[in-house]
């Protein structure tokens, strides 16, 4: 990679520093097992957000509750 290569690149990831509209860095999101979740997984995905670990689930007797943290990269 060439030097203004990679200063465009450092320049892109600098405009990536923080989250959009006043996000935090990191957000755990929860829900039911459902579209809608994924959804807002997805969403956070498209805006820029990486999953970080694994999904976690549980059953409160009538639903299954998920939950998948998300990182803004630094």
């Amino acid at each position: 990679m060439g030097i203004a290569a990679a200063n465009r690149l450092r320049g892109m990831l600098a405009d990536m520093g923080q989250p959009p509209n006043g996000q935090p860095r990191y957000r755990l999101l929860t829900g039911p097992d459902d579209e809608s979740f994924c959804r807002r997984v997805s969403a956070a995905l498209d805006a820029g957000y990486e999953l970080h670990g694994s999904p976690a689930a549980t059953f409160n007797g009538t639903t299954v509750i998920v939950a998948q943290a998300l990182v803004w990269p630094c």
